[in-house]
């Protein structure tokens, strides 16, 4: 087969009435439009649109006039939720280079293959992780190091009191050498009343290398264009504009801007001319809540994992959430429980949503005002989905098959990598998620689970999801995951890991709610108990890790139960 039919190569006319042909025409309009008003918060400093569009033009003043990267070189950026991260990504993009997001908790094997596989040859890192580049550096084509600190956009007094407490009270920077390395602050300043030569970008030039979490193998970078980006950016806005226009008022970030997620939401925001306020460590619920208290949310994005933990919090439940107007759940399926005990304390209903990192992120949504629980939504404007069987066939509404989708927000493939492009694409163009949905009569569309997670007992295919749904429903269980097992007669059995709230329920009641819940080969053949699941840092259940026997806490509990 000659390449798949790849979209996302240009803005549909329908997605795009200003003409944008790239996301520094887009970030320009936003920052002149909008200047005065607040764009992003974090550690209690903010920047309004004129500061960023300031920063950021004096971060590619340095870029073009100090180093010698052109137009397409990639940049790694290795930062937590800092006003440093859209400075630099926005800076990046101004000068033509090639955003490549790296999570800050990497360990330094994994730097290495990212930093390889894209070709970066700069690296924006915060002075934590500084020491993880150290030694890998010479194994890579980095030769510009930029680095710096939680409060290096702070003023005087409180800029030393924040990188003095991070570095010497908490102890969050190894020593490390790095030669060469010039600070992010000092870059900024030698530049900051100069403005960047403009660069031209077309709709089909690369603006990111958004790398898979390589669940299912190697990570893989993801070529995501300038107009995939705009296109998902418009397409997420055209539902999202039916809450009202003062939603983006002041929108809640927990979630990394270096994931898919995160990062198309806050240029969602900030094409709305709206407040993000970044969130350093949600893992802290305390201190979480407590940052809450001084920025009345009027939108969330979060995920499952999140919206449990906040609201088994007795801080956040007493939070005033009358201005909120939507909340958004991504990167993991949403369950009942978990749905229903946001509604209770927010009075706010979720609005659950479906992407990939291939696909910019979003796919599909939950309309505002047609918010039904259990579903991923409606495809958004201008994408197409289709419903696969094994044979590649186009199924009807109600029944069962691999989910794939045709839009302009599609990758343009996998850098590097023709073959797994070409296999990831059916012959017609549309890209193979990997999920397992269902298409119902008027549209929306219900994930039954990863085809990969899938597990078949004697024959029949149960999905954790169901599973999962089912046990969380219980008032004593505050979260759980499914995974199969090999079984000698079944082939696999249901292993189920269970995080309880009440010490006093057991395995034999978490079983029994089960069989009057499920199909008798539905029910978990293995039950165990644990104090937490163990999660990736964006708060997805690590499923492999639970396979391979990973532990799960240091005070796991042993307790097996085989009906």
């Amino acid at each position: 087969m000659d390449n798949p039919l790849l979209t996302g190569q240009s803005i549909p006319a329908e997605l795009n009435p200003e003409g944008y042909r790239n996301i520094p025409e887009f970030f320009a309009a936003s920052c002149q439009r909008y200047a005065d008003k607040p764009a992003f918060t974090s550690f209690g400093r903010t920047l309004s649109y004129r500061e960023l569009d300031h920063l950021s033009g004096a971060f590619a003043c340095y870029l073009q006039r100090e180093t010698d990267l052109k137009p397409g070189d990639r940049i790694a950026i290795q930062l937590p939720n800092l006003i440093q991260y859209p400075v630099v990504a926005f800076g990046a993009l101004r000068a033509g280079l090639v955003i490549v997001n790296t999570n800050p908790l990497y360990t330094a094997a994994e730097m290495a293959h990212q930093f390889r596989d894209s070709g970066a040859k700069a690296l924006v890192i915060h002075k934590s992780m500084a020491h993880k580049a150290q030694a890998i550096l010479a194994d890579t084509d980095i030769r510009h190091i930029v680095l710096t600190q939680a409060g290096d956009l702070h003023g005087f007094a409180k800029r030393h009191l924040i990188n003095a407490a991070v570095k010497y009270v908490k102890k969050m920077e190894p020593p490390f050498s790095l030669p060469g390395a010039i600070g992010l602050r000092s870059a900024l300043l030698k530049h900051i009343d100069r403005t960047p030569a403009p660069v031209e970008r077309s709709p089909s030039d690369l603006a990111a290398l958004q790398y898979t979490g390589g669940t299912t193998g190697v990570s893989k970078g993801a070529m995501l264009t300038h107009a995939n980006l705009i296109s998902n950016m418009q397409q997420a806005i055209r539902v999202i504009e039916a809450v009202g226009e003062d939603w983006s008022h002041t929108v809640i970030a927990p979630l990394p801007l270096y994931h898919i997620y995160a990062f198309t939401v806050s240029q969602v925001v900030l094409a709305s001319g709206g407040h993000s306020v970044l969130i350093p460590d949600p893992r802290d619920i305390n201190g979480f809540v407590k940052e809450l208290k001084n920025w009345p949310a009027t939108a969330f994005m979060g995920l499952n994992t999140l919206f449990i933990a906040l609201c088994n919090n007795a801080a956040f439940r007493t939070l005033n959430f009358n201005k909120l107007k939507i909340t958004l759940s991504g990167g993991m399926a949403l369950t009942n429980a978990a749905s229903k005990q946001w509604q209770s304390v927010t009075g706010c209903t979720i609005c659950e949503a479906y992407g990939l990192t291939e696909t910019s992120p979003a796919v599909a949504i939950n309309p505002p005002h047609g918010i039904r629980v259990g579903t991923i939504g409606v495809p958004i404007p201008a994408t197409e989905t289709s419903i696969r069987g094994p044979d590649g066939q186009a199924l009807p509404d109600g029944e069962a098959g691999e989910l794939c989708i045709r839009g302009p927000q599609v990758m343009a493939g996998y850098w590097q990598r023709v073959e797994d492009t070409r296999a990831s694409f059916t012959p017609d163009g549309f890209l193979k998620t990997g999920d397992i949905a269902v298409r119902e009569p008027d549209g929306y569309l219900r994930i039954v689970d990863r085809s990969k997670d899938m597990i078949i007992v004697s024959g029949f295919n149960v999905y954790p999801n169901e599973i999962e749904d089912v046990v969380t429903s219980h008032p004593g269980v505050v979260e759980c995951a499914a995974i199969g097992i090999p079984d000698p007669t079944c082939g696999e059995v249901v292993k189920l890991v269970v995080v309880r709230k009440d010490d006093q329920l057991d395995i034999d009641s978490i079983r029994s709610w089960c069989r009057e819940r499920l199909t008798r080969y539905k029910v978990p053949k293995v039950i165990e108990l644990a104090d937490e699941l163990p999660k990736t840092n964006v708060g997805k259940v690590m499923r492999r890790a639970l396979k391979t026997g990973s532990p799960l806490t240091d005070r796991q509990e042993a307790t097996h139960a085989v009906d």
